[in-house]
């Protein structure tokens, strides 16, 4: 168990890196010596392909400049959401339809994860609070007293819950008990993100602000390697930066990452060898199909990497500085949201963009969400937005239309 002067010495490790996370916003908007170019301006477009928004929701809890990891999670046609208020909500994927509401009173920042008959969700506090997924009921609350800002990791019994302070910690999926930890040292100042914990077949793949990727074995904690993927370059700490903040991507025993001012790069399941990298920046990350990743780089500069081999295939770069979100795959599309709440639509071969949506006007600060139907976007103002979108169909004179 944990006991009362650990969980204090997380909270100032948390405090801490939160503070440095802001003077490092406050260094890069405030440097007077340097002129920051503004956010480009949107050009028009020659739409090809048709988006039909189908229903909306509101969900409160405004986290405007926050940069929170709360993102829609669709399964089995529901979809479950969370504002920053503590609101939690399950909705039918069809027709907009609440199934039920649950009101935590957290400030939650992470989430929802589903999985095994639960809905588990981190707060800024350092909560973890897991509900019911038939009706919202709560099943166990557990805190670790460090701000979560990476949605949780449901393996089989097991929560995984990663913190801003560079700690992971294994919780019982039956009443939020601990189950075993691991610890990775922060630099004193980091981008305000951190990379989700995902699956990797048998163990749990975990990017950290020091650039490094670990493996972890699930039932124990044991970590069964460990690789840097960024090192840290420069003299001063901003030229440090390193943040791995993106997921990982899994594809069989393939492992794709990216990191802020580093590298993407492929390495293998088993052993953490890493097999390509390509200069890269980005801590939004990227979507990724059978033949090629789909990267949004910290220029906000979209960008088609060969999967083999890292190979640039195009680069869409009429967006810089505009915060654009990671893609996300719908369909031959890719879908991008911007700080102005835009959402943009790229050919997926080409990467010229072929439609573009507005939603509330607030900042869309997490990817989307796709499935085989829908596209499922949350905004930083607590607006549930769900589009459906196809290609325009050519028409020919062959056709006699």
């Amino acid at each position: 168990m944990i006991d009362k002067k650990t969980s204090l010495t997380r909270l100032y490790r948390g405090a801490r890196i939160a503070a440095a996370a802001t003077a490092l916003l406050v260094m890069l908007g405030c440097d007077n010596d340097k002129e920051v170019d503004p956010p480009a301006e949107l050009t028009e477009i020659t739409t090809t392909r048709d988006v039909q928004r189908l229903w909306t929701v509101g969900l409160g809890g405004d986290s405007e400049r926050l940069r929170l990891a709360l993102k829609p999670n669709v399964v089995d046609g529901v979809v479950y959401a969370a504002s920053h208020d503590g609101e939690v909500v399950a909705i039918a994927a069809d027709t907009g339809k609440r199934q039920w509401i649950a009101k935590t009173k957290l400030a939650l920042s992470a989430g929802p994860e589903v999985g095994g008959g639960l809905v588990v969700l981190g707060s800024s506090d350092g909560d973890i609070i897991a509900l019911d997924a038939t009706n919202g009921a709560q099943r166990w609350r557990q805190s670790i007293a460090s701000e979560i800002l990476a949605r949780p990791l449901i393996v089989n019994d097991t929560v995984v819950i990663r913190t801003v302070d560079g700690h992971i910690e294994a919780l019982s999926a039956v009443d939020g008990a601990t189950k075993w930890a691991v610890d990775e040292s922060v630099p004193r100042l980091t981008l305000r993100g951190t990379a989700p914990p995902v699956l990797a077949g048998d163990r749990i793949i975990a990017g950290f602000d020091s650039g490094k990727v670990l493996a972890i074995d699930p039932r124990n904690g044991d970590v069964l390697w460990d690789t840097i993927v960024n090192a840290p370059r420069g003299r001063t700490e901003l030229e440090r930066l390193t943040d791995i903040d993106a997921p990982a991507r899994v594809s069989g025993d393939d492992i794709f990452v990216v990191g802020f001012q580093g590298r993407v790069a492929m390495l293998a399941r088993d052993s953490g060898q890493i097999w390509w990298a390509r200069d890269a920046s980005s801590y939004r990350g990227f979507a990724m199909d059978e033949q090629n990743l789909y990267l949004t780089n910290a220029d906000s500069v979209v960008i088609a990497m060969r999967r083999s081999d890292g190979a640039v295939q195009w680069e869409q770069d009429t967006m810089k500085r505009r915060g654009l979100t990671a893609p996300a795959i719908d369909g031959d599309a890719l879908v991008v949201g911007d700080f102005e709440g835009y959402l943009h639509w790229l050919d997926k071969a080409t990467g010229e963009i072929v439609a573009r949506q507005k939603t509330d006007g607030e900042r869309i600060t997490n990817a989307a969400v796709s499935d085989d139907q829908r596209v499922y976007v949350q905004t930083d103002s607590g607006k549930l937005l769900v589009f459906r979108s196809a290609a325009r169909e050519v028409k020919t004179a062959d056709s006699g239309q």
